[in-house]
């Protein structure tokens, strides 16, 4: 007993390595690539003097230097009481005019108008009232004597992950946040680093009014909208009405709730309200989320799309309006951006143009004196064009040092964004003073917090490179040369001019300054997107190494019969036996040596194709941005000519041999064709049944796909006995009427009938049809043939489970589950055929199965990337957004498939082959093996891929989330596979003697 039991632990040990050593590799891969940006609780200072040791420590100003910029209004640091606490280092003359930590604020109040997912051209062609009317006013304006302030229209470039919790993380920050914090914004998380809104809650008042402001009282900040700015900011926001933002069939909730409360909020913003308004608002936060919802629903070419964007056009009409008719000393200024874009498809998340490409309208009241001189405004063309082009591009997180000084805050400590210099308003004065100087200094102080911020960041991460921190310093060194001589020379001027109130103070070399500054912070910027992870490097090397090992052990080659197979396909030695002995009844020699000679020369043809396209989808694909965004085609290519390969053996067979059926014949041109239509003809995957754009969403296609599907379960999916069979079928009957009538129901135009009720229901019979499987299979074990019975319930749970990835998908995907089981059947069958002449290898079996398992997840409107999950799927059943049940809706919709077919191909690979003959069922048996050593050797190339290329431009838009699909399905396949291993290790033997029970009860 002793060794038996030796034996069986050697044996359960040799099973599970692989597997093991697969998760352990992949655990420590995946926490060494998504290490984050290592995160500071610095935080930029207001206090007095802040802005000029900035400057000296980071540019080596001098004290004469910075007290003269101190002097001239340039820079802000000081108060007047400060003075007269007898500091020597600053000139009071006129100092500080009124308020700011570093420069001296430049508005009264602001609007933030979030319209999530704006892209640019929205902004630009569809918003005529609003946006078109500022840039090209028509020509009775004037007429009208209306005064309109400053207005201009930007292209805003967001940085993916293009999701909206990590972009207002950017927009509130200036940092980048890390692609695995993408997880974060379905769960919300708050902001730990400095950002400008913690500024404005805890920066003294005192030390940022205005000279004309009579406040009082410190103003508040208010928000109205997506309650994603709560979870950011839970404590910021005085005046806080935030709405549920995650149900996408909700068009108008957020939006009305906006609507109501944006009046009084712009009412009371300062400037705007009267002196002793309380409250009053120094910011105000709208965020707009019907537009993003509408392109998620509907797609962006919808008639409901226009719809939404004339009512934003109408609402930022009026709001503008009211900013117009600010007093002639106030300054406000409206921001209406988005977020970020969206596809064609209206979805987000990825990093292409039409994701990343979103607007920026930016409008100052009228006294602002905003686009005064703006033709001659500082652009860097006195460095040359390529500085120019650093002016004209906009990133979001430019928009942080810009927010901040013009709300007179500091920097956050953390930003690596450049200021924006075309949106400062000009200087306010006498008509004399250039705002030159004033630009050059606030661009001194945002290269000083950027160096800073690196320096400090070097010291705790290697990642930096040690070559570019040395030329970024060298060209801050070269600006801060340009900036000190730009000073000396004012000061020059203002000795040798007895009219110094006429001195403009505007020179060449602060201009240069300016377009050395501007390149330093461009080049800053993108030093940190190359180096916002922090990659342990040592860590992935050993997470590639353990799983290259795993790799090694789990390849079935290993196997005896495994190597004596393939040989004999290769022509490394000996015959296969069976071809004689299945092929030449009734043949002559010569005739039956051909027969042999073309059946090996097929099997060699179908074996060659597999490998190479097993070796190209899941190895070279991974190193392709272009392959990985053309994978859909690629897989649906290689399946159908795989298939043709085996078709064209199966068919040469039939020619020769009578005894083999049409139906054997034409197994692979079935899959071929279910494929093609689900990937052609079947369309709408995620979208819900009250859109009505798809035919599969109209009850004519639904009703019959799942009357048909409701007939697949009742004849194609066999009970094991009599006993339990009504009550089994009667349970999917329901299931399936209940689906039908939840989605009936959501195609209603009463909007009170959603469907929720039916679905809830159909779900609930689900879970008592899977429990009605559990309870009838440990009272049906009893008996004979428990592999049959074991096998027929397994299919049936297997069903029951497809049906609830039906429920949370929508209509079309049930002429997709009723393709899939015509699909599954025929492969069964394929693999379960172990005649010689039919008997399709196991290699290229599983790669079969590989490949049709992956085009079912592409035809089903999915792809590697986080802008196509179908987040519909969360509220199937409920508006409500519950974080459990919506992330594990949006996981069996996004992986439902890929797991159903691991399940089902297990299932069939173990229990299915106990019904072939007893010599012919081990070459049925391995092609699962072969098949978790494709997901293996995918798994271990997107490793190598993401490692290779973790500096590549395209690394977090296409390389990264193609690793996690592949460590996600990685990981599906790896449940099945330990759970595979530990039953057979701890039940071999006992299977064994079912196997032999089997063929007894058959014998008999």
């Amino acid at each position: 007993m002793s060794g038996s039991s030796s034996s069986r632990l050697l044996n359960l040990l040799r099973l599970l390595l692989p597997p093991t050593l697969i998760a352990l590799g992949l655990t420590i891969f995946t926490q060494s690539f998504f290490l984050s940006r290592t995160s500071f609780d610095h935080r930029s200072s207001c206090e007095s003097g802040a802005a000029g040791r900035l400057l000296k420590d980071a540019l080596d100003l001098n004290d004469d230097e910075i007290s003269y910029l101190r002097k001239n209004g340039w820079l802000s640091d000081y108060l007047q009481t400060d003075h007269n606490h007898g500091n020597n280092n600053t000139t009071a003359g006129n100092s500080n005019n009124g308020g700011g930590c570093w420069v001296q604020r430049k508005v009264d109040s602001m609007a933030i108008i979030v319209v999530d997912a704006l892209r640019f051209d929205f902004a630009r062609d569809h918003l005529p009232l609003s946006v078109g009317s500022r840039l090209y006013p028509p020509a009775d304006v004037g007429r009208q004597n209306k005064t309109r302030g400053f207005s201009k229209l930007y292209q805003f470039v967001a940085d993916p992950p293009t999701v909206t919790m990590q972009r207002l993380k950017g927009l509130t920050t200036g940092g980048l946040p890390t692609f695995a914090d993408i997880t974060g914004s379905f769960g919300g998380a708050s902001i730990e680093e400095d950002s400008w809104v913690e500024q404005l809650k805890n920066t003294p008042w005192e030390r940022r009014w205005r000279r004309h402001m009579k406040n009082e009282h410190k103003p508040q900040i208010a928000f109205v909208g997506d309650d994603t700015w709560v979870d950011l900011f839970p404590t910021q926001f005085d005046d806080s009405h935030p709405y549920p933002s995650f149900n996408t069939r909700d068009l108008d909730t957020v939006d009305n709730g906006c609507l109501m409360h944006l009046p009084r909020l712009l009412d009371h913003l300062t400037g705007l309200a009267s002196e002793d308004s309380v409250p009053s608002f120094e910011l105000m936060v709208a965020h707009f989320l019907g537009v993003d919802h509408v392109g998620h629903t509907y797609g962006p070419n919808n008639h409901h799309m226009e719809t939404k964007l004339q009512q934003m056009d109408k609402m930022l009409s009026s709001t503008l309006d009211k900013i117009d008719n600010a007093p002639d000393l106030s300054c406000i200024v409206a921001l209406v951006l988005g977020d970020h874009g969206m596809t064609e498809d209206g979805n987000h998340g990825g990093g292409t143009s039409e994701e990343v490409n979103a607007g920026l309208f930016v409008h100052f009241s009228p006294g602002c004196n905003a686009g005064k001189g703006y033709d001659q405004r500082i652009d860097g063309r006195e460095i040359g064009s390529e500085t120019i082009q650093t002016f004209d591009s906009i990133h979001q997180i430019d928009l942080v040092p810009t927010i901040s000084l013009l709300l007179g805050l500091p920097i956050p400590y953390a930003n690596i964004g450049g200021l924006v210099t075309a949106i400062l308003p000009t200087h306010a004065g006498d008509g004399t003073s250039s705002s030159t100087p004033h630009i050059a200094t606030a661009l001194a102080l945002n290269a000083a917090q950027v160096w800073t911020y690196l320096h400090t960041y070097s010291k705790t991460s290697k990642d930096l490179p040690r070559g570019r921190l040395l030329e970024l310093k060298e060209l801050l060194d070269s600006a801060a040369s340009l900036y000190r001589g730009a000073i000396l020379q004012s000061q020059r001027e203002v000795k040798n001019e007895e009219m110094v109130e006429q001195l403009s103070h505007d020179s060449t070399q602060f201009r240069q300054a300016c377009g050395l500054f501007k390149i330093f912070l461009a080049e800053s910027t993108g030093l940190g997107k190359q180096v916002w992870t922090q990659f342990n490097e040592n860590g992935m090397k050993i997470g590639i190494a353990i799983m290259f090992l795993a790799w090694i052990l789990a390849n079935p080659l290993w196997k005896r019969d495994v190597r004596k197979q393939m040989g004999i396909i290769l022509y490394w030695f000996g015959t296969d036996t069976r071809f004689d002995s299945r092929v030449s009844k009734g043949v002559d020699t010569d005739r039956e040596d051909h027969i042999v000679a073309s059946l090996k020369s097929f099997r060699l043809l179908e074996l060659t194709a597999s490998i190479i396209f097993m070796i190209f989808y899941c190895g070279v694909l991974t190193f392709g941005n272009s392959y990985i965004e053309h994978e859909r085609e690629i897989v649906t290519f290689f399946l159908a000519i795989l298939c043709l390969t085996v078709l064209r053996r199966r068919y040469y067979v039939s020619n020769k041999n009578t005894a083999t059926t049409a139906t054997s014949v034409y197994l692979p041109l079935v899959v071929i064709l279910c494929s093609r239509i689900n990937d052609v003809f079947v369309s709408g995957h995620g979208l819900d049944p009250s859109i009505r754009l798809h035919a599969s969403h109209n009850a004519l296609m639904f009703l019959p796909s799942l009357a048909a599907l409701l007939a697949l379960r009742l004849h194609l999916v066999v009970e094991p006995t009599k006993k339990a069979s009504l009550a089994s079928k009667l349970i999917d009957v329901l299931v399936i009427l209940c689906l039908a009538c939840s989605w009936w129901d959501k195609r209603s135009h009463d909007h009170s009938r959603n469907g929720h009720q039916f679905a809830r229901a159909s779900i609930l019979f689900v879970v008592i049809g899977v429990m009605h499987s559990v309870y009838c299979l440990c009272y049906e074990l009893t008996g004979q043939s428990r592999s049959w019975v074991l096998l027929c319930h397994s299919r049936i749970v297997i069903f029951r489970v497809m049906v609830f990835v039906v429920i949370v998908t929508g209509p079309s995907a049930d002429s997709t589950a009723v393709l899939v089981v015509v699909q599954s059947a025929a492969l069964s069958r394929m693999m379960l055929q172990t005649k010689a002449h039919v008997e399709t290898d196991a290699p290229v079996m599983a790669a079969i199965w590989r490949l049709m398992i992956r085009q079912i997840f592409f035809a089903t409107n999915h792809l590697c990337s986080f802008n196509r999950l179908h987040f519909t799927a969360a509220f199937v059943a409920t508006d409500t957004f519950q974080f459990q049940i919506a992330g594990f809706s949006l996981f069996i919709n996004t992986f439902g498939w890929e797991l159903l077919g691991s399940i089902l191909l297990l299932v069939t690979s173990r229990l299915g082959t106990n019904f072939a003959n007893s010599d012919k069922r081990i070459g049925p048996s391995r092609v699962w093996e072969w098949f978790c050593f494709y997901q293996c050797t995918e798994t271990l190339a997107s490793c190598i891929s993401v490692s290779a290329m973790k500096r590549h431009l395209m690394v977090w838009a296409i390389f990264a989330p193609r690793f996690m699909f592949a460590a996600i399905f990685t990981g599906l396949g790896l449940v099945f596979w330990i759970t595979d291993a530990l039953l057979q290790g701890l039940y071999t033997q006992h299977i064994q003697h079912l196997r032999k029970e089997e063929d007894d009860h058959r014998n008999k």
